[in-house]
C-alpha cells in the first residue's frame, strides 16, 4: 500500500489514543454493546494500517483499562474474546508489515491463553523496525506510578538506591513506557474530555485532541487530519515563544 503524502517530518513521534465510544455507537444503531466492540476492532485495524502508511514511529492504543474489569462479566468476556481474535488474526500482518507490537499493563490478571498470545506476538515482532505499536491492556496509570514508586522504595530499603538520585528522568525509567518517547499527541474519541487514568505521567506536556467522533467511526482520513494538525501547534514545554522575549 503506498504511503500517504504526509511529510514524516511533520508527524508527532508518538501518538496515543483513548478509543472511546463503542457502546454509544451501538446504542445509536439499536445494537448490543458487543456489536460496538466488534466495530471498534475494525477501527483499530484501519488506524494501525494508516499509522504504518504515513510512517508514524509510535502508536499506543488504550485497549482495556484496569477499571474495565468492573463492567458486566458478559461484556468483559466478549472483550477478552475479541482480544483473542485480534492476536490470532492480526499478528501475521504485523509481522509482514514490520510492526513491533508490545503490551503494557498488569499481566497478572490476564487469562493464561491470552498471556501466551501476548508473549508470542511480542516475540514474533520483536526484531521489526517499523511502527512501534503498543496496546495498553489491563492498564492504569495510577497503578503503574504506584508500582514504580514501590519498586524504588524497596530498592532504597535494601540499600540499592540512594533516594537523592530519584529525578523525573530516573522515575520515568521505571515505568512500562521506558523504551518509548513520551506521547506528543493524545487523541480521545467519543466526546469526553478527560484522560481516564491513561499515561498520566507521560502526558505532562502532550498535546491533547478531544474528538466527538465515536471510535468505530474514526476513519483513516480523520486520523491523518488529526496527526497532521499537530504540526500547527507550538510546543514550548514551559518556555515562552522567542518573540515574547524579544
Amino acid at each position: 500500500m503506498p504511503r500517504s503524502n504526509v511529510s514524516i517530518a511533520d508527524l508527532p513521534r508518538h501518538v496515543a489514543i483513548i478509543m472511546d465510544g463503542n457502546g454509544r455507537w451501538a446504542r445509536k444503531r439499536h445494537l448490543p454493546r458487543a456489536a460496538g466492540h466488534v466495530a471498534g476492532v475494525s477501527a483499530v485495524r484501519s488506524i494501525v494500517r494508516a499509522a504504518i502508511d504515513v510512517g508514524l514511529e509510535n502508536l499506543t492504543l488504550y485497549a482495556f483499562s484496569s477499571e474495565n474489569w468492573k463492567r458486566p462479566q458478559l461484556e468483559v468476556n466478549h472483550l477478552m474474546g475479541l482480544f483473542r481474535s485480534y492476536f490470532r488474526e492480526d499478528v501475521d500482518e504485523l509481522v509482514e508489515r514490520n510492526v513491533r507490537m508490545r503490551i503494557i499493563g498488569n499481566r497478572s490478571r490476564a487469562a493464561p491463553d491470552i498471556l501466551v498470545m501476548i508473549e508470542d506476538g511480542e516475540a514474533r515482532t520483536a526484531r521489526n523496525t517499523g511502527l512501534n505499536l503498543t496496546f495498553a491492556f489491563d492498564y492504569g496509570a495510577q497503578e503503574e506510578i504506584a508500582a514504580a514508586a514501590r519498586n524504588m522504595a524497596l530498592a532504597a530499603a535494601r540499600g540499592q538506591l540512594d533516594p537523592s538520585n530519584i529525578t523525573p528522568e530516573f522515575f520515568a525509567l521505571h515505568l512500562s513506557t521506558r523504551d518509548l518517547p513520551d506521547p506528543d499527541l493524545i487523541v480521545r474519541t467519543g466526546g469526553e474530555r478527560r484522560l481516564s487514568n491513561f499515561l498520566l505521567w507521560q502526558s505532562a506536556y502532550a498535546e491533547l485532541a478531544f474528538l466527538d467522533t465515536l471510535w468505530p467511526d474514526f476513519s483513516r482520513a480523520e486520523f491523518i487530519d488529526t496527526v497532521t494538525a499537530y504540526a500547527q501547534r507550538e510546543r514550548r514545554f514551559g518556555a515562552v515563544a522567542p518573540e515574547a522575549v524579544a
